[in-house]
């Protein structure tokens, strides 16, 4: 099958740059490339970050539903860039310190794995890229809580 230019780039940018294509654990690979993503932007002001995570997100409902189209798979383990922007939104107004970034890549792959209530009913109601995104995002946000609630435990 014939895939153009464009249609590359969707793919390219919806498999966290081919990491999706990794025999194992796609979706892992997916997220280790959201921690070299967050590497790059945990600087930013709040303002900066949530703007580059916010477009991402958008992107990657569009170029999932691109993607999801040209692989012809329903929700395909190779688009991983729902993880990719997931574990950034884990991370939001987090400490970039190993603890947290850490922290963060393990919650947030058991949470994305196990699918608590309602992040697996909310996945199941929706398709093409908007589903492909969402779960994911409803795990970065029990991710982030949780990291929240453990550094204001810790007094930080």
């Amino acid at each position: 099958m014939f895939i153009n230019l464009a249609g590359r780039i969707y793919i390219f940018i919806a498999t966290g740059g081919y990491a999706g294509y990794s025999p194992i654990a796609p979706g892992t690979v997916g997220s280790l490339v959201g921690v070299v993503l967050y590497w790059v932007i945990k600087d930013e002001s709040p303002a900066v970050y949530l703007s580059i995570a916010l477009s991402l997100f958008f992107a990657g409902i569009y170029v999932s539903n691109k993607a999801e189209k040209l692989l012809g798979i329903r929700d395909s383990p190779k688009i991983v860039i729902d993880e990719v922007v997931g574990y950034l939104y884990s991370m939001f107004l987090l400490p970039a310190e190993f603890k947290y970034i850490a922290g963060g890549f393990i919650i947030f792959r058991l949470i994305d794995i196990l699918k608590p209530y309602p992040i697996r009913l909310i996945e199941r109601k929706f398709s093409g890229g908007f589903g492909i995104m969402v779960d994911d995002f409803l795990a970065a946000v029990y991710t982030n809580l949780i990291l929240q609630i453990a550094r204001i435990v810790q007094g930080y």
